[in-house]
Parts: structure tokens; C-alpha cells; sequence
């Protein structure tokens, strides 16, 4: 039996901040106390002054493939999530084609089982016209379903009342929601189309895809949800108009309707479209600073739920058109994140608007809870060892050398954090340590307590 050893490390979970050591065997958690003997262990981790947490499970990332492979690839970015200390990703349907049937999305598991470094779940899409293949989703295997009730990324949009009527009334398991109104959106677009043209800036992104937007369609999938007592999760909240639909007095682990905030909606505002442009272009828009400010507010008393980062990268060339007149109209939204949540909301907790043992809360237990996740999310003896350690006395500056994202940029270049990933444990595999990689692939597909 292979062991691994942690020693002198401090835990942080469930609340607490502790020193202790971990004995990983066989890919899970064997024993979780103080003092142990190295003798114990084929290997051993020396993690004196540094944090152990568990590993961060991102519930929403767009890894590209298959069909869009040159801006990403499961492999590619799973490499960088567990550099930056993710260690499980539930990935959206809007590839190519989209993942509408079962045999689709059976095809995306077989690609992660061959090719991911993280472990891994794949959301079941929703379209106008497959309710029934919807209905097929086996609870315990596939982590949701995901219906865009406003157009991003991919021709995904469900606008028939009906549909989603039958959506929320027969899901057997938890809907996942992207809302924006569509109808906003389109009369917003005509209207600044009318006045700018081709002059248009990415500074106007927040006032097409506006508070509205974001208000309307989440009303909308609240009032679904409490109608037919469905299982919701709405993500990435980005307003602070939508906060009242979400309520804090319940445990996690009861609420039937929980939200999302993204790291980037937490980190820029509508300043930094000056600086980015449409680096920063994503759905819903990254908005006004109150509202960042609101959304952290709401994520400290509980009406959010989890944090995560919608990683979804583009080329280069595609976020800058050649034709620059019309850059902003063309320009794809989506931005590259999933190496770095971990160290982003790091900076906040050394900045004192976030304790350590939230960020692990909302990063690593809460994605557990929500989702129901078999035996991951925690450090506890008999669960899957996913596992980062972090040390936050060495900075770590963004820098294009140091990117894995096969798209080769980030918004966050030259950006000094000031701490660091050091390790990375996935079900039990040591795969990233003082910024190598030490495996190929080493995710396992995620199942669920339902």
C-alpha cells in the first residue's frame, strides 16, 4: 500500500485552522492527527508554515472541448486548474456539438477519463426541443442540468415558457441557471448599436447586458423553482439588485435555491474595462464597483452560496478582431480564470475582507454541499484525499511564462499575489509541486449522494 505523509501542516476546514498531519493511502485520507513518524510513509511532504486546505471544486467552467479545441482542451486546462489548486471542475455544455444528448455527454466523460488532471463532472444541456433526453440524466453521475435562460457563448438559449415550465416541474435533480433576459438584451443592443456603431467599447458591455438583464431572468427562475419545489442553482450572480431572490436563513445543505459569485466579479469593476477592454468581456457583464462591493457583502452573510470562476478562454486574436472599428461587437465574452481563484481570493483574505476559513467554506465545502458530492469538499478520514497546500509568505506574479491555459493570456498578468500554490493532491496522486507537473492525468469522474 503507498502512503503519503503531510506533517506539520495547518488545516483549515470545517471551520477550524489546526496543526496536524495526514496519511493519504490508496487515493484517500487514512488518518488526520498530529505527530506522526515519517516511517509510516513511501513518501513524505514537510508542509512547515504553510496551509493545507481541500482542494477547490469550481462548479462552472467552459474547457472547450470537444469542438472548439483550439482555444482549450479538457487536458489544458485541467492542467492549470490543479496549478492553481483546483482539483474538481463541473464543465458546461456549450461545445461543439453541444452536449444535448446522453450519448454527447457520454463522449465528454470518455475524453476526461483519457485526459484530465482534475477530477471532473459534465452538466447535461437544455434546449428548446429535448426535454426528454433532459429527463434521461442519471442523478448520481452527472452533477446537473444547465439551462441558459439568456444567450451566451454557443446557440444554447431556452425561451419557450412552456419548456421551461416542464423543465423545473420534472427535473430529477439540481437545474443550473444562466439568467439574463434575452428581450432586455436585444432592445439594449439595437439601442447603442444605433449610437455608436462601430465605435462601440467594451465599456458599454454592463449597459447592454445591464441590472435588468440579470434581475428579470433570475426572477424568472426563483419563481420556477419555488412553483415546483425544484432543486436551483443560479450562477454567477453579478448584481446587487438580484440579492434579495437569495436568503440566508437555512443551512446549505437545506436551501432549495442557492446562487453563485465569480472570482471576476468580486476582483474588477466597470473601471477596469479602460484598461482591459474585452479582456474582461464575459456574460453577465462584469458591472459598477457598488455592485462588487454588494456581492461580497452577500457572500460573507450566506445569501451566496459558492465561489467560482466561469473559466471560459478565447484566442487572442479572437477577443482582438483585425477589424478594430468593430472589435467590441466581435469580440467573444469569456475570460481565462481557473488557474488562479485560489490565489485571488487569497489576496482578499490578506487584505481582511475575507477569513481563511470562509474562502475554504465557500471554495471547497460549500461546492461539496451544494452538489452533493460523494466523500469530497472536506479532510476528513475516509474521503478522497483532494488537497493543496499554500504558502502565503512567497508571492506569485502572473506572468505569460508561468500560464498554462492553452490560450496563453490571462486579464491578470503581472498581477502579484501574495501567496502561493506549492502542492496539489488529486484523489490521492500528487500532481503538482513547486510549479511542475508530476502526471499526465489523475482525475477521477465525480459521483453523487442523491
Amino acid at each position: 500500500m503507498s502512503k503519503l505523509l503531510i506533517v506539520n501542516a495547518r488545516l483549515v476546514n470545517e471551520g477550524h485552522i489546526s496543526e496536524t498531519d495526514v496519511i493519504i493511502a490508496d487515493g484517500f485520507i487514512e488518518q488526520i492527527a498530529p505527530n506522526f513518524s515519517g516511517q509510516f510513509a513511501h513518501r513524505f511532504i514537510d508542509a512547515k508554515g504553510q496551509y493545507l486546505l481541500p482542494g477547490v471544486i469550481d462548479d462552472q467552467v467552459h474547457f472547450r472541448e470537444p469542438g472548439l479545441t483550439h482555444k482549450a482542451t479538457i487536458r489544458s486546462e485541467s492542467r492549470a486548474a490543479v496549478a492553481g489548486g483546483v482539483t474538481t471542475f463541473m464543465e458546461m455544455p456549450n461545445t461543439v456539438p453541444n452536449a444535448l444528448t446522453q450519448a454527447l455527454l457520454a463522449d465528454k466523460y470518455e475524453i476526461a477519463a483519457r485526459s484530465s488532471m482534475a477530477n471532473y463532472s459534465f452538466f447535461m444541456g437544455a434546449s428548446n426541443n429535448n426535454l426528454a433526453e433532459v429527463l434521461r440524466t442519471d442523478p448520481r453521475s452527472v452533477c446537473g442540468i444547465k439551462v441558459f435562460m439568456g444567450s451566451s457563448t454557443g446557440n444554447m438559449l431556452v425561451d419557450d415558457e412552456h419548456i421551461l415550465n416542464e423543465l423545473f416541474r420534472e427535473s430529477p435533480m439540481l437545474i443550473a441557471t444562466h439568467c439574463e433576459d434575452e428581450a432586455t438584451i436585444r432592445a439594449n443592443t439595437e439601442h447603442y448599436r444605433a449610437l455608436y456603431g462601430d465605435q462601440a467599447t467594451a465599456d458599454l458591455h454592463p449597459l447592454i447586458r445591464n441590472e435588468a438583464a440579470c434581475l428579470i431572468s433570475s426572477t424568472l427562475a426563483v419563481e420556477l423553482a419555488r412553483r415546483h419545489n425544484t432543486r436551483l442553482h443560479v450562477l454567477h450572480i453579478s448584481t446587487a439588485d438580484e440579492l434579495a431572490l437569495f436568503s440566508n436563513d437555512l443551512p446549505l445543505a437545506d436551501k432549495r435555491i442557492t446562487a453563485e459569485v465569480c472570482v471576476h466579479h468580486l476582483w474588477f469593476d466597470s473601471r477596469d474595462y479602460a484598461r482591459l477592454e474585452n479582456q474582461i468581456k464575459c456574460n453577465p457583464a462584469i458591472k459598477e464597483a457598488p455592485h462588487k462591493e454588494a456581492l461580497l457583502a452577500a457572500l460573507l452573510d450566506d445569501r451566496l452560496d459558492i465561489i467560482a470562476t466561469d473559466h471560459a478562454p478565447h484566442t487572442w486574436t479572437e477577443k482582438h478582431p483585425i477589424n478594430a472599428g468593430a472589435a467590441y461587437w466581435q469580440a467573444p465574452s469569456g475570460l481565462p480564470l481557473v488557474q488562479h481563484p485560489l490565489l485571488m481570493m487569497l489576496q482578499f483574505v490578506q487584505q481582511g475582507k475575507l477569513s481563511l476559513e470562509t474562502l475554504v467554506r465557500k471554495m471547497c465545502h460549500a461546492p461539496a454541499d451544494c452538489f452533493k458530492i460523494d466523500r469530497r469538499g472536506y479532510v476528513r478520514e475516509g474521503y478522497w484525499a483532494d488537497l493543496v497546500l499554500v504558502d502565503t509568505n512567497l508571492p506569485t506574479t502572473v506572468s505569460k511564462q508561468n500560464l498554462l491555459y492553452q490560450c496563453g493570456w490571462s486579464p491578470l498578468e503581472g498581477q502579484t499575489f501574495g501567496a502561493t500554490v506549492t502542492h496539489t493532491i488529486v484523489s490521492g496522486d500528487l500532481v503538482y509541486q513547486d510549479g511542475n507537473l508530476l502526471a499526465d492525468r489523475a482525475g477521477m469522474r465525480l459521483t453523487f449522494d442523491r
